[in-house]
This record gives C-alpha cells, structure tokens and sequence, in this order.
C-alpha cells in the first residue's frame, strides 16, 4: 500500500523529526569524544603514567582558576606557573577554601590554551569532573599531575608554542544524595 498526499507528508515530517532528534542528542557525546581525540577546543588527553620519553626542550605551563558566577568558595592555584622538559611530568595543585556556614558542593570544568596545545596536555590524575564536597571552613588542595606529550614538537601549530595555560572553572551543584542536615553524608542501617 502507497502513502498518498497528506500520509506521505506526515511520514516524511515525523521521519525527519526523529532524524534531527537523533542527530541532536549524539551530538553531545560525539562533540566530546571529538575534543577528547583531537584536543579541539582545548581538550586535554588522558594518561595511565607519565610520558617515557623527555626532551631537553623545556615549556611553561601557567594555571589559572576561576568561579561561575554565585559560586561561594574561593579558588585559586597554588602555583601559578612552573616550567618542564617536554614529556617531564609535572604536579601542580588548586585550592578550594568554602567561608561559608553549609557544606557546599562543587564541580570543576577544564580548558587548555592555545587550542593547539590541548591534545598534547596529558593529565595522569586530575579533580576535574569529580564532584567535591566541602564542609564550612573547609580548605582543600587538589593536585593535578600532568606531562606535555614530546609529539608536540612534531606538530606543525603546536611546536611552535613556549607556554600552555590550564584552566579551570569551579561551578555549585547540588549536594548528593544522602546529605543531612548537618551537612555530613548520612548511612542508613538496614539490619
């Protein structure tokens, strides 16, 4: 049985409605893994363990750290820059103070400048994406432990750059489930 007139152009709408909802909720996750893969954007690479070549070429790397507006805690690196051998790993740590009177949770977001650095950053263990809770008063320091992938040297952008810059955003969550009032995590005993 053929569609005629008004059935065949329902069909093709509602075909290109799903179509276009499709393409809109993988474009999430592919955009990510795009940035992730080729370090567009300022994405940085992720690694089990430092790089097993060092040059003698040195590089600076510059940290900086910011607040989404409303966020309560102060932030700030620890360090603001260091310089390393291409390849060297390098640890470096952020701290997060919360003067206020609740426990308040946060998450950090990242980016590496210029954007063709971002994929040859690798970052061995990081708190980005990690949601951190901190009590009133509560001061913290994160570390990051990081290496600049000797590639970068053989990047036609890249090897041209003396200077990276880390960045992150610290942004207010909601605090997880099973905080009480007091603002320490609350166990329930089923036995």
């Amino acid at each position: 049985m053929a569609l005629k007139g008004p059935q065949k152009t329902v069909v093709q709408l509602v075909s290109v409605v799903v179509v276009m909802g499709g393409l809109a909720w993988a474009s999430v996750p592919f955009y990510d893994w795009f940035c992730r893969v080729t370090g567009f954007g300022g994405a940085t690479g992720v690694a089990e363990a430092g790089s097993d070549t060092i040059l003698d070429k040195t590089i600076k790397v510059r940290f900086d750290a910011s607040k989404e507006r409303g966020m309560p805690w102060e932030f700030r690196p620890v360090q603001t820059e260091m310089e390393l051998r291409i390849g060297e790993t390098g640890l470096a740590f952020y701290e997060a103070y919360n003067p206020t009177d609740r426990p308040v949770a946060g998450q950090a977001s990242y980016n590496v400048a210029p954007y063709s650095a971002g994929g040859y950053f690798d970052k061995i263990a990081c708190f980005c994406f990690e949601e951190q809770v901190l009590q009133p008063g509560e001061r913290v320091q994160m570390p990051v432990s990081f290496f600049v992938d000797p590639e970068i040297v053989n990047d036609r952008d890249a090897k041209y750059v003396h200077t990276i810059t880390l960045s992150y955003t610290f942004y207010e969550i909601d605090l997880p489930e099973g905080y009480g009032a007091l603002g320490a995590a609350t166990t329930t005993n089923t036995n």
